[in-house]
């Protein structure tokens, strides 16, 4: 049996074979499809007198629906959903999420998102100064000892929610490693304040110095009872022996 294409002119077949996957990748690229993926909240306009102090979720995890041609291009990853926070007072406060105002490509739509509504805790801002410690490990050479530790500044302002500043009486450095030291470890170190809700006004390192000194060398002990009593300059000498009884 004669095959059916036998009579089909090579060029008519490759040029029927471009068509074909012509028409695949515009099926492809048209097609619609629903891609997820999370957008970092931002909080704007916070009170310049209230400091955020939790928040119910840092992300909003959205559905978008679209062509592949359309969600190609799209960077998740510079997307933003802002909220609001103007007008806020110390306490709770709850807001409707409404994923309309993020950035889209045209020709998509948002099929569903997570969480629908967010909290935010927002608490009085407190200022204090307080001291500075500082934090070393290890212990020096044999024969050397920590003779004292210089800070410098030896205070700071510390700023941020006020029952968290308001509590606090110092704040404590970076270790500094002075293991096997036989010199002074002078260091930039930066402060450990924890949680994002405390910190410094200035942000510089603080400087420390953690003072190294040789161990003090005894003074001989004298053994009065095997010492030469002939001797003028032990007590009771008088350059004579004298009769033991």
């Amino acid at each position: 049996m004669a095959s059916r294409f036998e009579n089909l002119r090579p060029g008519v077949f490759v040029l029927a074979l471009a068509i074909s996957i012509f028409i695949w990748f515009v099926a492809q690229g048209t097609s619609s499809v629903i891609q997820s993926f999370d957008v970092e909240v931002e909080l704007i306009g916070v009170e310049d007198g209230l400091v955020v102090t939790d928040q119910s979720s840092d992300e909003i995890n959205v559905r978008l629906r679209g062509s592949r041609a359309a969600l190609r291009n799209l960077d998740t990853g510079q997307l933003k959903y802002r909220i609001d926070a103007g007008g806020g007072k110390p306490g709770v406060a709850v807001y409707d999420v409404d994923v309309d105002t993020i950035d889209h490509p045209t020709g998509t739509q948002f099929v569903g998102y997570s969480p629908s509504r967010l909290q935010v805790r927002f608490e009085k801002r407190g200022r204090k100064a307080v001291a500075v410690r500082a934090e070393y490990q290890g212990e020096p050479a044999p024969g050397f000892h920590v003779a004292g530790v210089d800070i410098e500044p030896q205070k700071v302002w510390l700023e941020g929610a006020r029952s968290q500043v308001m509590r606090l009486n110092e704040v404590v450095t970076e270790s500094i490693d002075i293991a096997g030291l036989a010199a002074d470890a002078r260091k930039e170190v930066r402060l450990v304040l924890g949680a994002g809700t405390v910190w410094a006004e200035d942000n510089a390192p603080v400087q420390v110095t953690v003072r190294i000194e040789a161990d003090p060398v005894p003074e001989p002990v004298i053994d009065l009872e095997d010492a030469d009593l002939e001797d003028p300059s032990l007590p009771g000498g008088d350059g004579t022996a004298e009769e033991r009884t």
